[in-house]
C-alpha cells in the first residue's frame, strides 16, 4: 500500500523574493541553492514540465511525481482525476516570501489558455501565514464596474496602479482568485498558494522597477486585455470563516480544487474512502504526525504531505493549523 509521501521543494529566485524561504528547514532539502540570492518561491509540488516535484521519502523516493502517477494511476490521485488529468497532475502548490511588492498581473482561463498557449488556465488562492503591520494587497479594481476602455486608459497613461483595488492583510487572510481577476501581492508577506497546473502570467505593470542590468522586465499588456474579467467583484475574493477546533472548516471549494483549514490541538482522525482523490496536508503553523496506511510523517510549518487516494483514512497529530486540499 502506498504511504504519505513528501517531496523535495523547489525554489524559484525573484526579483521581489527574500530570504526567509532560505531560513525554513525545508530549504535544506531543496537543491542548487545559493544563499546570496534573493529566493520568492518554493515549489512545494509542481507538475509543470521541467519542474516535476521529486520524492523525498519512502520506497518511491527519487521517482518524480508523473513516474509515481504512471504506475499507481487512480490509487494515488484518484480514478477520476486520472481519467480527467492523466499524467499530469493538476495542482501546483508554492510557498512565498514577498520581500517587495509583485507585478501586477492577470492569468487567462482554460478556454484562452488552450487556445493560446495549448494550456490548463490558473486559478488560484492565497492563505497568508504571516504580514508585516501595514502590509496589503491588490485584487482587482476600486470601481469594480471599471470598463475595458477606462482600464486602457490608465495603462496608457501609466496610472494602472491609482485604479487597484489595495486590501490591509493579516496572518490567517484568505483570498480566491479566479482566472481572470487582476491581482499582486504586497511587500512583507509570506504566502501559501494552491492554483491550476500553469504558469501562464500576463505581467501588465511592474512599478516601473528595473533588474540589475537596469532593464524593465517584459509587460504582456495586450495579452492581458482580453484574459481580464472586468465584471469580477473584488469583494466576492476575500474569503470569511471561522475555524473550529480539529475540524475541517471550508476557505475555497471551486471546481479545481477544495481547500480546508484545521485549527489543530491534539488528535483528530478523517474518513477518506468516498473522496476518490489524494489529499494534501500543507503546515501553516505548528507541526503536525500524518498517519495513513500504517505509515506516519512529521510536517512542520511551510512543508507538504500527500496522501494517496487509495488510504481509508488519515489520522493527524500535534498542534498548529493546516491547509488540507483535494478534487471533489
Amino acid at each position: 500500500m502506498l504511504y504519505p509521501i513528501k517531496f523535495i521543494p523547489r525554489l524559484k529566485e525573484r526579483l521581489w523574493g527574500g530570504y526567509e524561504l532560505l531560513a525554513k528547514a525545508k530549504a535544506g532539502k531543496a537543491k542548487n541553492i545559493d544563499p546570496t540570492k534573493p529566493y520568492g518561491e518554493s515549489w512545494e509540488l509542481s507538475a509543470v514540465a521541467g519542474d516535476v516535484s521529486v520524492v523525498a521519502n519512502g520506497m518511491l523516493k527519487r521517482n518524480n511525481l508523473e513516474e509515481i502517477i504512471e504506475v499507481y494511476m487512480g490509487n494515488l490521485i484518484g480514478d477520476k482525476i486520472y481519467d480527467k488529468y492523466g499524467l499530469t497532475f493538476p495542482l501546483l502548490i508554492k510557498s512565498l516570501d514577498c520581500h517587495d511588492v509583485l507585478s501586477v498581473q492577470v492569468h487567462p482561463d482554460d478556454e484562452l489558455a488552450a487556445e493560446r498557449h495549448n494550456s490548463y488556465g490558473k486559478t488560484e488562492m492565497w492563505y497568508v501565514v504571516a504580514a508585516e503591520e501595514g502590509a496589503s494587497l491588490y485584487v482587482g479594481f476600486k470601481n469594480n464596474k471599471i470598463t475595458r476602455e477606462e482600464y486602457i486608459a490608465a495603462v496608457g497613461e501609466d496610472r494602472l496602479h491609482e485604479i487597484l483595488n489595495e486590501i490591509k492583510v493579516k496572518a490567517g487572510d484568505t483570498f480566491f482568485i479566479p482566472a481572470g481577476t487582476v491581482h499582486a501581492l504586497g511587500k512583507g508577506i509570506e504566502v501559501l498558494e494552491i492554483q491550476q497546473t500553469s504558469d501562464i502570467t500576463y505581467r501588465i505593470y511592474d512599478w516601473n522597477r528595473v533588474d540589475d542590468n537596469g532593464n524593465p522586465r517584459e509587460l504582456h499588456t495586450a495579452l492581458a486585455v482580453d484574459a481580464i474579467d472586468f465584471t469580477r467583484d473584488s469583494d466576492s475574493c476575500i474569503m470569511r470563516y471561522t475555524t473550529r477546533q480539529n475540524e475541517a472548516v471550508t476557505l475555497v471549494d471551486c471546481d479545481y480544487f477544495t481547500t480546508n483549514i484545521i485549527e489543530l490541538n491534539g488528535k483528530m482522525e478523517k474518513e477518506l474512502v468516498e473522496l476518490d482523490s489524494f489529499v494534501l496536508y500543507m503546515c501553516a503553523e505548528g507541526g503536525a504526525d500524518i498517519t495513513a496506511g500504517g505509515h506516519t510523517e512529521h510536517i512542520d510549518a511551510w512543508e507538504l504531505v500527500m496522501i494517496p487516494a487509495e488510504a481509508d483514512s488519515v489520522e493527524i497529530k500535534g498542534e498548529g493549523k493546516l491547509l488540507e486540499v483535494y478534487i471533489k
